[in-house]
C-alpha cells in the first residue's frame, strides 16, 4: 500500500493550528481519487477532483495544476471558498478552480467535486438529446441533467473555461440541487457527499452516456422513471465502497 506521509509535505499550512490540519486519510483518499479517475478513463491529462476540508467547511483541498494520474500527497493544496490558495508554495493552480469554490459556497451538502472532459458525455452537452439515466447504476442523475451554456454569461468569444468566480457561480446556479451538470462544448461536473461517492458518480455518468448513445442507435429508449431513479440511487449510495475498494486496490502499488 502507498503511504502518504504528511509530516513534511507542505500540508502543515502556514500559521494554522494543528486542529485545522486536514485528516491524513482525507489526503490519501484525494490522491487515490485522482489516480482512480485516470485509471477509469474519466480524466486524462486534464480534469480535477476536490474535497471539502474535514475541519473547516469554508475551505477545500485539491492538487496543484497537473495531470491527475501523477498527483501525490505533497501536491495537495488548501483553498478558501474564493478559490485562493492558502499557500500556493509557488505552484501553478488550476484555472478552473472556481468551479469548486463556487459550488461549495452554493451547496453546503456537497463534500467532493469532480470536473472532467469524459468523452462519452460531451455529445449530450452539444445536442438536443438530453443525458438521462438508462440503468440503475446512473440513477443518481435523476431524470434530467442540466446543461451549462457559458455563452449566457461570458458571451460568444470565451475559451469555455470557468476561469473566474462569476462563471463558477453561474455554473453552480445551473447545477442547482442536481448531482451532475454538463458544460456545453467542454465537459461535466459531478458532486457528492464523499470522495468514494463522487468518483462512483463521475464514472457511472460516463458509462451511462456511453450506453445511452448505443441504445439510441437501436431505436426508442426506455429511461428510468423518477421513482425508479430515486429508489435505485438510495440502494447504490449504500454500496459505493464496494467499487471504491476495488478501484483503490488497482491504483495502489505495493511498497
Amino acid at each position: 500500500m502507498l503511504r502518504f506521509t504528511l509530516l513534511v509535505l507542505g500540508l502543515c499550512l502556514a500559521g494554522l493550528p494543528a486542529a485545522a490540519q486536514p485528516d491524513a486519510k482525507l489526503i490519501e483518499d484525494l490522491v487515490v481519487a485522482n489516480r482512480v479517475l485516470a485509471d477509469l478513463g474519466v480524466v486524462d491529462g486534464f480534469g480535477h477532483v476536490s474535497v471539502r476540508h474535514d475541519k473547516d467547511s469554508n475551505r477545500y483541498l485539491m492538487s496543484r495544476s497537473m495531470a491527475p494520474a501523477l498527483v501525490k500527497a505533497e501536491d495537495i493544496l488548501e483553498y478558501d471558498l474564493d478559490s485562493v490558495a492558502v499557500d500556493a508554495r509557488g505552484q501553478a493552480l488550476f484555472l478552473e478552480r472556481f468551479i469548486h469554490g463556487e459550488i461549495y459556497k452554493a451547496r453546503p451538502d456537497v463534500k467532493a467535486i469532480v470536473h472532467s472532459h469524459s468523452p462519452s458525455v460531451i455529445p449530450f452537452g452539444v445536442s438536443k438529446t438530453r443525458l438521462q439515466p438508462i440503468y440503475h447504476m446512473s440513477s443518481f442523475m435523476g431524470v434530467d441533467v442540466p446543461v451549462f451554456e457559458i455563452r449566457d454569461v461570458a458571451g460568444s468569444a470565451s475559451d469555455l473555461l470557468v476561469r473566474n468566480a462569476r462563471l463558477g457561480a453561474a455554473l453552480a446556479n445551473v447545477l442547482g440541487d442536481k448531482t451532475v451538470v454538463l458544460m456545453r462544448g467542454h465537459g461535466s461536473v459531478t458532486v457528492g457527499t464523499s470522495i468514494p461517492q463522487v468518483v462512483f458518480r463521475a464514472y457511472y455518468a460516463e458509462m451511462n452516456a456511453r450506453l445511452q448513445s448505443e441504445a439510441i442507435k437501436l431505436g426508442a429508449v426506455t429511461y428510468l422513471t423518477a421513482d425508479e431513479a430515486a429508489a435505485s440511487a438510495k440502494t447504490n449510495d449504500a454500496l459505493v465502497m464496494r467499487p471504491w475498494e476495488l478501484w483503490k486496490r488497482k491504483v495502489t502499488k505495493p511498497e
